[in-house]
């Protein structure tokens, strides 16, 4: 076995962790905490459509430096399903919520993806909750309508007929090397999708695809003015939802952002080059 296709939760084996779900305001979430003992704690969000199991691979390295929380979106994974359509203040306040519930005062976030998006949303609504931002190939800067088009019909699709192809499509389009999609992979996302009423739910998840839903919503250069702290994103050589360029943008628009390029790896860095990215993160946020 190599380290590639090691699991997601045999990963978390020697990991010391909870699993449970909580109650934040209308929304039955599933969240997960590992290295509790810290007092630093470090938030992970995955991407549109995604769920925790994003970070399985990274969630030990980090567990050894910092009070981990890494949940599911509301309408995402294991959390109560959506009924209405979910914009960023939706998620925004989510989060919110949630650290008021788990009674975390501020927090490091690092999110992929949408992931990303709310993470600067959050850090320019509540920067005296916002520690360092750690973003992953983040959306919501950008409105290109093929990847929109894409994102919805392969998502939407695999959500309306979760069969282990579909699934694997859409989860091969997310990387570089479609072999680091595990069989286990498949059947976590192909189970969440398989859930009763979880179809409904993905058609409010993807408004964040409609062209006016999504302007109204987009990162804007006052937001990234206002993140409060250092920014790192992390932008790929293979990533689909757009080029490097758009990384480094947003890096320079955050007042102490900085950039990295990693070699090899397409909208999850956190999956494909996990020991890189594990690194990069902890050096970036064990800065003084």
């Amino acid at each position: 076995m190599t380290l590639t296709d090691t699991p997601a939760w045999v990963a978390l084996g020697n990991v010391e962790h909870t699993v449970r779900h909580i109650q934040v305001g209308q929304w039955r979430t599933r969240v997960l905490e590992a290295g509790t003992g810290h007092p630093d704690v470090l938030v992970l969000m995955s991407g549109v459509g995604g769920h925790l199991e994003a970070y399985t691979h990274n969630i030990g390295a980090f567990a050894e430096h910092y009070h981990v929380v890494a949940y599911d979106f509301p309408g995402h994974g294991y959390t109560s399903l959506a009924t209405a359509d979910l914009e960023l203040p939706d998620y925004v306040g989510h989060l919110r919520r949630l650290l008021d519930v788990l009674g975390i005062e501020r927090a490091h976030l690092n999110g992929e993806s949408l992931g990303g998006w709310v993470a600067v949303k959050f850090a320019a609504a509540h920067p005296e909750r916002t520690r360092k931002l750690v973003l992953n190939t983040p959306g919501g800067t950008m409105a290109t309508p093929e990847v929109m088009d894409r994102i919805r019909t392969l998502t939407q699709g695999a959500a309306d007929d979760p069969s282990p192809e579909r699934i694997r499509a859409r989860l091969e389009w997310l990387m570089a090397d479609p072999g680091t999609v595990t069989d286990e992979l498949v059947e976590i996302r192909r189970t969440i999708y398989a859930r009763p009423g979880f179809a409904r739910s993905m058609r409010h998840i993807m408004c964040l695809q409609d062209p006016e839903t999504r302007r109204r919503n987009m990162i804007t250069d006052a937001d990234l003015a206002a993140v409060p702290g250092p920014a790192m994103v992390v932008w790929t050589s293979n990533d689909p939802s757009g080029p490097a360029a758009a990384g480094m943008t947003i890096a320079e628009r955050i007042p102490d952002g900085r950039f990295q390029y990693v070699e090899g790896a397409g909208h999850w860095p956190q999956w494909e080059q996990r020991a890189q990215f594990n690194r990069l993160v902890l050096d970036f946020l064990a800065e003084s």
